[in-house]
């Protein structure tokens, strides 16, 4: 079926006849497409959303068609053009479907402008783009240029071919890339040789120059940007006893902590709790590079407040740390305040926050084990103003925090991340916290019923759902 105007060219060339070409100088980006009533906003907004997942599927099978087969890898316009393609074909499909079920139809200029938006974002990132259409490739590495590094989510590494054509290229690409990220603009040359930013498809990139004998930049993505505690029972992280113990755990307001080594899932698993937090309630995030991306799903969370770190300017002024986020996010009426990575002096007044009546707040934090996060905490909230020492930030630490959960890899599959350990926080003995490890280590480090909660504790969990005896019978622990 032909609609009204569908037959005009889609995409204009260059005068060389080389067809489209990729680029940030051409980025129109959502900002660009015109102004609409909120009825066709929903229309175009499912039509992007729809082109981009057809896109990211089909240019996806076709590198591994390419790889399995041993054919050499297309060239950017090439792929451009294979995408304009895809794209093409996929609006057209949407459109019949849409008709289908007598749904309002995006007018044809208006598709024209999604599609190329579309091309863009995703053209935008040059060499980087087959990486990241490759779901399966979870981080990214590139040690100057031409030493390109991935590894991918079953665990498996590879050397693959450079994604520009010198490190001068690579400077340019992640400057072009910062520059448009984020609420802030992100600097990246010899007087900020570091940055940190979000991909517009949410992947984390930490870009370091100057510093290094050539420019390296890492680029990790969460498989899971939306994902519940049922989700991650089913993929393995926790068992169904744990499903039960978490949901209540967060239903019944506890303060937690998801502490574990790098690239070990803890936003993950910190996006999987916040599955379980009540649409009505407010959330305030804090995070020093936009990651957790709550407020994206407005059913679950319709009232979520983002903020993010920000570096300061050219003349040295103008940072805001995550600190001084934290101590703003008590003025904005939070239920719950939620910190991406604690990583500093933050921890001070986070922990207020958990003290003051914002039960059921959250963060991530890097330790080597459950028991190890406590004197992380101590040696980040030595670090602030205050200057805390031990004994009172211990005091502040187990007034404000009810459970440390902990995630490893389990000893038989190290390319999954298990739940290992959690502790209760029962309270402080000078320069010592006292806690339970009430879910402990089994013999593959998938963690099992431990010592026994606190009889107050039981009880709150219990009137939150949680069920005992799944931690009592076999049945609900891990299952081989």
């Amino acid at each position: 079926m032909t609609r009204p105007g569908r037959g005009e060219p889609r995409l204009t060339t260059t005068s060389n006849g080389a067809g489209p070409q990729p680029g940030p100088a051409n980025l129109p980006g959502p900002a660009e497409l015109p102004h609409l009533p909120a009825g066709e906003t929903a229309v175009v907004d499912r039509l992007r959303r729809y082109l981009r997942e057809q896109l990211s599927t089909q240019l996806s099978q076709r590198i591994r068609d390419d790889e399995s087969s041993g054919r050499a890898p297309m060239g950017t316009v090439a792929r451009r053009q294979m995408a304009e393609a895809i794209l093409q074909d996929a609006a057209e499909a949407h459109a019949q479907a849409e008709m289908n079920q007598a749904h309002d139809l995006v007018k044809p200029e208006v598709e024209q402008r999604v599609i190329t938006a579309v091309l863009d974002e995703v053209f935008g990132l040059a060499g980087l783009e087959p990486l990241l259409a490759d779901t399966d490739i979870e981080n990214i590495n590139i040690n100057g240029y031409d030493r390109v590094f991935v590894r991918y989510a079953d665990g498996r590494r590879r050397r693959l071919p450079p994604v520009v054509a010198s490190d001068t290229e690579l400077i340019e690409l992640i400057r072009d890339l910062a520059t448009r990220s984020g609420v802030e603009e992100r600097r990246f040359d010899r007087g900020s040789p570091i940055v940190n930013f979000q991909l517009p498809g949410g992947e984390r990139v930490s870009a370091v120059m100057a510093v290094t004998a050539r420019p390296c930049v890492s680029i990790r993505r969460h498989r899971y940007t939306k994902v519940t505690l049922v989700e991650l029972r089913e993929n393995g992280t926790i068992d169904l006893a744990l499903e039960s113990f978490l949901t209540a755990m967060v239903r019944a307001r506890r303060n937690a902590l998801i502490t574990g080594g790098t690239a070990i899932g803890k936003t993950t698993m910190l996006r999987g709790l916040a599955s379980a937090i009540p649409a009505w309630e407010r959330l305030i995030t804090i995070e020093d590079v936009f990651e957790l991306g709550l407020g994206e799903d407005a059913d679950a969370h319709p009232d979520v407040m983002a903020m993010q770190a920000r570096e300061p300017n050219l003349e040295g002024v103008g940072e805001v740390s995550l600190s001084e986020l934290v101590w703003q996010s008590l003025r904005q009426s939070p239920d719950r305040v939620i910190v991406g990575e604690v990583r500093g002096p933050e921890v001070i007044p986070l922990t207020n926050a958990m003290s003051m009546g914002n039960d059921g707040s959250m963060g991530t934090l890097h330790s080597s084990s459950s028991r190890g996060a406590f004197t992380k905490l101590a040696a980040y909230a030595v670090q602030g103003p205050e200057r805390l020492p031990m004994e009172a930030t211990n005091l502040l630490v187990a007034a404000g925090l009810h459970f440390v959960v902990h995630l490893e890899k389990p000893r038989d599959d190290p390319s999954r991340r298990v739940v290992s350990s959690i502790r209760e926080v029962v309270g402080a003995d000078d320069r010592q916290i006292i806690s339970n490890e009430v879910w402990r280590p089994g013999p593959d480090l998938r963690a099992v019923p431990g010592a026994p909660l606190r009889t107050d504790t039981l009880d709150l969990l219990i009137d939150a759902g949680y069920d005992p005896d799944l931690a009592e019978r076999r049945e609900g622990w891990w299952r081989p």
